[in-house]
């Protein structure tokens, strides 16, 4: 699986760039409308998404990490492929979608080319919980998922969960479960 891309560029357009690579091989990589203008030079260095289908095979650049993780998020939903994933982060920013996320926005995502308003609620529904800050922190990421599932199973709410692990300090799950049962209790 190709993760990453660096080479020369040797044809530019809005939504895909070709790439030619040390090794001499030329690839098609496409990109979004928020990557395309900051590409200002000859030498490239992308985070790729490859894409590999029965018949077809593509590879999706982007320049900023927080716009690749919403891309392989995004792709990952029930009727969402790799052309509305793109759309989506030629669109919205990663600070809007986030944004978009936080305030349930049927209409930022309506913005979209290609998602109506079924779509745009259903992808409120299915990201819920998504956030880019949480992709950065895989390890107090991972004790704020432990402690959830653990407050949960004792019958807490969810939100009310969330609310409270927001206010704790504690960076390991036993700690934060402790933290959050005096502060739930």
């Amino acid at each position: 699986m190709i993760v990453g891309i660096e080479g020369k560029i040797v044809k530019k357009e809005p939504t895909f760039l070709h790439i030619k690579t040390l090794s001499g091989l030329t690839y098609k990589v496409n990109i979004s409308l928020f990557t395309s203008p900051k590409i200002n030079t000859d030498a490239i260095s992308l985070h790729v998404t490859q894409i590999i289908r029965e018949d077809h095979h593509s590879m999706y650049g982007l320049l900023d990490m927080d716009e690749k993780n919403i891309f392989d998020t995004v792709i990952k939903l029930n009727g969402i492929g790799p052309s509305t994933a793109l759309a989506i982060c030629s669109t919205l920013s990663p600070n809007e979608f986030s944004a978009a996320l936080v305030n349930q926005s049927i209409e930022a995502f309506k913005r979209v080319p290609g998602i109506g308003p079924k779509s745009a609620k259903r992808i409120l529904v299915e990201l819920s919980d998504f956030s880019l800050e949480s992709l950065h922190n895989t390890s107090e990421n991972s004790a704020l998922n432990e402690a959830t599932q653990a407050l949960e199973s004792l019958g807490f709410k969810k939100d009310k969960i969330k609310k409270i692990l927001t206010t704790c300090k504690s960076d390991n799950t036993t700690a934060l479960i402790k933290e959050a049962l005096k502060k739930l209790g």
